[in-house]
């Protein structure tokens, strides 16, 4: 799979057009179309790539095939934060946010 077709995959799971894309990032219009023929972006061009898609350089340049994600489930404490480990009921508080603002 090419730069241009993970990037396409990428839009699509997103559901965001190519030309959203191009216009968040302030892109040209054809940016997406060169890299189709086959011209390879920047170094910088793949940091704000992935940056904007939230997934690494190597997936973008096919070095990694999938993109991984971390599902926490309310037990879990994988992080801190100021330097203090996340109690859990500070977990469920973030969660109950989260869930709040999707609605659910």
């Amino acid at each position: 799979m090419t730069v241009f077709e993970r990037i396409k995959k990428l839009t699509k799971e997103r559901s965001k057009t190519m030309k959203q894309v191009t216009l968040d990032l302030g892109y040209s219009e054809n940016y997406f179309y060169s890299l189709k023929s086959g011209k390879q972006p920047s170094a910088d061009k793949l940091n704000e790539l992935a940056d904007y898609f939230n997934v690494s350089v190597d997936y973008l340049l096919g070095r990694e095939e999938k993109v991984t994600s971390v599902d926490l489930s309310e037990d879990d404490v994988v992080f801190s934060f100021d330097g203090k480990e996340v109690s859990p009921e500070e977990i469920r508080a973030a969660i109950a946010v989260i869930k709040a603002a999707r609605g659910e």
